[in-house]
């Protein structure tokens, strides 16, 4: 299929699952002022059912286009209609094809429209919040646009994994998360631990939208429905599960970037904490964990700053207001 026939039924496919979905299960659109009303974002959903990809775009007024794994391109069922309906296939094993992939992403947003990713690279089979891959921000940096962050709750009941036919009549929320501005990042395009910051404070603002556990590992659909309790962190309740400790929690793992970052790989460094920030530059602080549960903070600006990894991070969030004011001051 030529780049001109790329989402050539999209708005065809819209204007008839729109309605369908709306009748079939019980939608909750939150945050869609969220969205801006032109110009490019990226939209960065927890991935945990298949019909993900269908439901954000469905519910969305305005048009966004999604990567899918490049296997879609080799089943008769999918390879022309996937790509009608606005996928861009990428071929998750790096290289050139991932290369051209994430090029065209970027024109995408340079053309002012919304691109989706899963920051995961892959579905959670076990619907917990996996370790995010660091393609979205190095597209965001390269493009100079937003990040979105989007939570969804309830689509993995509607269609379990490895179910043939999805539930009725269920409900669905699906969270729009404020743009996290990365601009202030935009001459350190290459810088690793930079990448690393930007993926894990979205990973966090998505773990606050859909409620997720989180789990310092990368995804894969390889791994069991249930992990060893030394590798999994609980951060509704701030402490490692099976009383694990947080910086050793997990085996090391290569930091592989997922579906549109071509030809990185290398160890996970340490990472400074991550200070996010809403439109503009300015501090955010919503969101956060209650006051008794985030315990006492280091007050001084060198140690709260110093590389932390970045299970810490997720897990024990900098207070973005507090830093705000002491630098300010």
């Amino acid at each position: 299929m030529s780049s001109e026939d790329v989402g050539k039924l999209y708005p065809a496919a819209k204007a008839v699952l729109s309605p369908l979905f709306r009748a079939a299960w019980e939608f909750d659109i939150r945050g869609l002022e969220n969205i801006p009303e032109d110009g490019g974002a990226i939209l960065c959903p927890n991935h945990t059912s298949v019909l993900d990809s269908f439901f954000v775009p469905a519910m969305l007024p305005r048009r966004v286009t999604y990567v899918g794994k490049a296997e879609y391109m080799d089943s008769w069922k999918t390879r022309r209609l996937f790509p009608a309906l606005g996928m861009i296939p990428i071929d998750r094993t790096g290289g050139d094809a991932a290369e051209r992939a994430l090029a065209t992403a970027q024109r995408v947003l340079e053309r002012g429209e919304l691109f989706g990713i899963y920051p995961e690279g892959t579905r959670s089979r076990d619907g917990r919040l996996y370790r995010g891959k660091t393609g979205p921000a190095r597209l965001a940096l390269r493009a100079n646009v937003p990040i979105i962050p989007v939570g969804i709750k309830g689509a993995r009941e509607v269609m379990p994994p490895d179910a043939r036919f999805p539930h009725l009549r269920m409900p669905v929320t699906i969270t729009f998360g404020e743009p996290i501005d990365i601009s202030r990042y935009a001459d350190r395009a290459n810088d690793h631990l930079v990448l690393r910051q930007i993926i894990d404070e979205v990973m966090y603002e998505i773990r606050e939208l859909s409620g997720q556990e989180y789990v310092n590992e990368y995804a894969s659909k390889s791994k069991p429905e249930v992990e060893s309790p030394e590798v999994t962190i609980d951060l509704r309740t701030d402490e490692a599960a099976g009383g694990a400790d947080v910086a050793t929690a997990g085996p090391e793992e290569t930091d592989e970037v997922g579906e549109v970052e071509a030809g990185t790989r290398g160890g996970d460094e340490p990472v400074p904490a991550g200070r996010g920030h809403g439109r503009n530059g300015s501090p955010r602080s919503g969101g956060r964990p209650p006051a008794d549960r985030r315990g006492d903070r280091e007050s001084d600006f060198t140690q709260v700053t110093r590389p932390r990894s970045s299970a810490d991070v997720l897990r024990n969030p900098p207070r973005r207001a507090h830093l705000a004011e002491k630098t300010a001051g």
